[in-house]
């Protein structure tokens, strides 16, 4: 146990002290969401207060990128032998990947307290209760962009880490609707990115405006990226594993 709570301590030091990550994931989607909410917080988007809308596009932006950058650290350990050293030590597999979920989702709790914080400032208000859904919607959704950070760092190299995952969470936030809704009401592409997590991250900023949830469908498209992207992720650490 003692090794274990080790191992997550320097995982999390580890990330705090990476300055280039905390400016990606921390500082860009408050940029964004100041320079972009600001001048419009009085008109709405997507049936949401604008400010609320981009809070939490901002934030679905964030956390994915917090979490999914868990991936780069495997992939540089990969690079350096590192992980082929833990393994002869007593830390189990099960340890090593909850450090890296459990450092992601602390960054990412981190986005979203701040990303809150900078809504309330351009007033937005909710039921303590709304808060609290909408934080557990958002956190739920990211399960399956954190099993896509584990599969990513055992299938890239640490050079070609850095460009994949920028493209993947730009492409997520663009077509989930982060930075702005697509697709409309209706249509082929509104079929589409409804079968993408992140149009449900996104979808989270709803519970403020009266809706219960995600609904059947929301819970449905994140079990099923979870569990596919666990798969793929298993077979990659299992090949990974063989090969070292």
């Amino acid at each position: 146990m003692s090794s274990s709570i080790t191992y997550v301590r320097y995982e999390v030091l580890r990330t705090v002290r990476n300055v280039r990550f905390f400016i990606f994931s921390l500082v860009f989607p408050l940029i964004l969401f100041f320079t972009i909410a600001g001048p419009n917080r009085n008109v709405s988007l997507g049936g949401l207060p604008f400010a609320q809308y981009y809070m939490v596009g901002m934030a679905s932006w964030g956390t994915m990128a917090a979490v999914i950058a868990g991936g780069a650290r495997i992939a540089a350990e990969r690079s350096v032998g590192w992980n082929r050293q833990l393994r002869i030590t007593p830390l189990s597999t099960r340890t090593y990947f909850r450090a890296k979920v459990l450092t992601g989702y602390m960054m990412a709790l981190v986005s979203i307290v701040l990303l809150y914080a900078a809504g309330l400032s351009l007033g937005v208000r909710m039921p303590a209760g709304d808060w609290v859904r909408m934080t557990v919607l958002i956190l739920v959704g990211l399960i399956p962009f954190a099993v896509l950070g584990i599969l990513l760092g055992h299938l890239l190299t640490v050079d070609s880490m850095g460009p994949a995952m920028g493209g993947i969470v730009s492409l997520f936030a663009l077509l989930g609707g982060s930075w702005g809704p697509i697709g409309g009401d209706s249509g082929v592409l509104h079929d589409i990115v409804q079968c993408l997590p992140s149009y449900w991250l996104v979808q989270a900023g709803h519970v403020g405006i009266g809706d219960g949830g995600w609904g059947a469908t929301g819970w449905i498209v994140i079990g099923a990226w979870t569990a596919v992207l666990g798969v793929l992720a298993g077979r990659a650490y299992r090949r990974d594993t063989n090969r070292a």
